[in-house]
């Protein structure tokens, strides 16, 4: 199952205590929690390219499945994680006491972050 294409976001759970708790300011989870981000993912293989567009906000992040990586986190900290992948359809990252589970499912794609136990959950359809 390929994961390219174009994503919006439909809903998401969590969002407020989640981006409190990682440390986000204040005025940026105003800001950030009614957009509708858009995702764009483009993957070749094992090589992925991963776009989030929420509002001014751009996240961009390249990875090879199992090799480790740079990623850019919410917070713009750059850390590094591997990402593997889980059957054909999920992709598992631990990065610094996260872990965050991308699941696709026809043309829903569901982001999981947990931290301890508190999660985060985003909805995106494909557009």
């Amino acid at each position: 199952m390929s994961f390219t294409g174009k994503y919006e976001l439909q809903s998401q759970e969590n969002f407020e205590s989640f981006m409190k708790a990682i440390g986000l300011p204040d005025d940026q989870i105003q800001k950030g929690k009614d957009i509708k981000s858009i995702s764009e993912i483009v993957q070749d293989g094992k090589k992925f390219k991963v776009t989030v567009t929420t509002g001014t906000k751009v996240l961009h992040n390249e990875f090879t499945i199992g090799e480790e990586c740079d990623i850019e986190m919410l917070t713009g900290e750059k850390v590094k994680a591997v990402v593997q992948m889980e059957g054909n359809n999920k992709l598992v990252a631990n990065l610094k006491g996260l872990k965050s589970v991308t699941e696709l499912n026809g043309d829903i794609i569901t982001n999981t972050v947990t931290m301890g136990d508190l999660s985060y959950k985003r909805i995106s359809k494909r557009i």
